[in-house]
């Protein structure tokens, strides 16, 4: 018996501005992970091990910087003469061209491609969290129930749910209720940005809507498409019990990496069996000198430690010199920083240098420090650089 013919589309144009500074020279796919990832490996190799060898990114905010990371696709294995990896970029030259303005008005600019593809099912995917997920399992569940949609759910803190979509389940896994980023949250059980579509119902269902809202109200998936789906009793749920974690705030991509830093990470990116792939770099192997102190860190290639480094996640190309403390914190490539000085529960973007004895964060807030920024010793940070408590989002 063939297996289902299946199109999987990863929603990756959104601007991210929930980042802040990490997203104002990227796209948010694109920001790096636990040192040598990129968020967009997490559902790419999730496509790759689930065996669905047809891919499309819609790109939209910085698209370069997404595009230089995918290239050819081949760490994914979607590098193919038929099907494979294909980049959609915003277009003209139809009555579906221009500008994104959301999850479900994209969905809609490209479904004539997504119609002449003939799928069985319709994968849609976010980008901008992280987690292992068997896709292909999701998709024989969604077609043996012969829901219109299946949404992937997982369970989230309850002081945390109004940032997500909220469902309500009732027998059989059936669908009862949805809120999109509600105030009050009705329950703590969330969609986690992976659907199932049937692509012929659902398309259908999105040239109504469109005309009733028109094409820039169909907003979001949350906001008119998975209610309306819902409604119809068309939605049916698949809780998925592995880790996921929504990494789309600040607060909550500094968490992330925190919690990869402890004696039991919740995700081995290493597993033979369900490994996370990337584009490779040419970084040679790290080098930790003697006399520097290192624990509960993960240490990328390229990178120099002379000094102490504590509970930290270094990209590659990153240097602690001699003397400089860096404690709970994230440094992306190619980050300096010099020697007596201290970074201590911070953020720091591409290529930040750290002056001489110069301290950064430490107040018990999170600091964030733009790209290229150097902060020297009494300086100020740049505008814009201090956020929350980590207590909220």
């Amino acid at each position: 018996m063939a297996l289902p013919r299946v199109l999987v589309l990863v929603l990756a144009g959104g601007a991210g501005g929930r980042l802040e500074l990490l997203t104002e020279q990227r796209a948010k796919p694109a920001v790096p992970f636990a040192g040598v990832y990129r968020l967009i490996d997490f559902p790419l190799s999730n496509c790759q091990h689930s065996q669905l060898p047809d891919v499309w990114v819609s790109v939209q905010h910085h698209p370069a910087s997404l595009s230089r990371h995918l290239a050819n696709g081949r760490p994914w294995d979607l590098d193919r003469t038929e099907g494979g990896l294909l980049v959609l970029p915003p277009y003209q030259g139809t009555d579906r061209g221009g500008w994104v303005s959301g999850t479900a008005n994209s969905l809609w600019r490209y479904s004539p491609l997504v119609r002449d593809f003939a799928a069985d099912a319709l994968v849609v995917l976010s980008a901008d969290a992280v987690y292992k997920l068997d896709y292909r399992e999701v998709v024989d569940a969604h077609l043996e129930s012969g829901a219109e949609v299946t949404m992937v759910t997982t369970e989230v803190a309850a002081d945390d749910a109004s940032r997500y979509g909220i469902v309500e389940v009732g027998e059989g896994g059936r669908v009862t209720g949805y809120a999109y980023k509600p105030d009050e949250p009705s329950t703590t059980t969330a969609t986690n940005e992976v659907f199932v579509f049937s692509p012929g119902p659902t398309l259908d269902r999105l040239e109504d809507l469109g005309a009733e809202h028109g094409e820039e109200g169909l907003e979001d998936l949350g906001t008119h498409l998975l209610p309306a789906q819902t409604g119809d009793g068309a939605a049916r749920a698949h809780p998925s019990a592995g880790y996921w974690r929504d990494v789309g705030t600040v607060d909550s991509y500094w968490r992330a990496h925190q919690e990869f830093l402890s004696d039991d990470p919740p995700l081995d990116l290493d597993d033979p069996r369900w490994a996370v792939h990337t584009r490779g770099g040419r970084h040679s192997a790290a080098r930790v000198l003697l006399d520097s102190a290192v624990d509960n860190s993960l240490i990328s290639g390229g990178t120099r430690v002379l000094g102490d480094v504590h509970g930290s996640v270094l990209s590659p190309g990153v240097v602690v010199e001699a003397g400089a403390r860096v404690v709970d914190s994230v440094l992306l490539p190619g980050v300096r920083v010099r020697a007596g000085a201290t970074v201590t529960r911070a953020v720091l973007d591409n290529e930040v240098v750290v002056g001489e004895r110069a301290t950064v964060g430490g107040d018990g807030a999170v600091t964030l420090v733009g790209r290229s920024a150097e902060i020297d010793a009494g300086g100020e940070l740049p505008a814009g650089a201090r956020f929350p408590d980590p207590g909220t989002d």
